[in-house]
């Protein structure tokens, strides 16, 4: 796998005249993400949550939902910067589904921890993904969902290792 993304890279290196090789795979993996963050921000508008992000999955999917989570360690594990995390959790933090509390290990550095009203939109949010995919694996059979899935899983890791080299 390391070799198929070792090839994408020089795929689409610019050539000489400054255009990019094919970026099919980059670009519908793009727009797949678009396309599911959309459809998960409307249904979840819809469920009485209209003012969140798609960026503040960065939060949501790294969090410790029962005992809070250090801001570094939220913005290491989603790959972003710490200011970059500061203002999601300063954000949701506005909108009342996190608050900073004392690190009970440190008193010094403070734990990010969902409040109710974020315990409840995760588990909004994990029911909506269900659906999407219960939807996604009707509509492409269970053989060929399993393979892209897998596929998936295969491309990610391989990135993962490539970034963290």
């Amino acid at each position: 796998m390391r070799d198929a993304v070792n090839q994408l890279d020089r795929t689409n290196a610019p050539s000489d005249d400054g255009q990019v090789g094919d970026p099919d795979l980059i670009r519908l993996l793009l727009e797949g993400h678009r396309a599911l963050a959309s459809e998960l921000t409307s249904l979840l508008e819809e469920r009485g949550y209209p003012d969140t992000r798609p960026a503040h999955a960065a939060l949501y999917m790294h969090i410790d939902r029962r005992s809070g989570t250090r801001l570094t360690d939220l913005a290491r594990r989603a790959r972003i910067s710490k200011q970059g995390m500061m203002a999601i959790v300063d954000d949701l933090e506005n909108r009342g589904y996190v608050r900073r509390v004392p690190d009970p290990e440190d008193s010094r550095a403070k734990v990010v921890r969902l409040t109710a009203r974020g315990r409840r939109y995760v588990a909004e949010a994990r029911r909506v993904v269900a659906a999407i995919e219960a939807r996604a694996r009707r509509e492409l059979g269970e053989r060929r969902y399993e393979a892209f899935r897998s596929a998936l899983e295969e491309i990610v890791g391989t990135v993962g290792e490539v970034i963290e080299a």
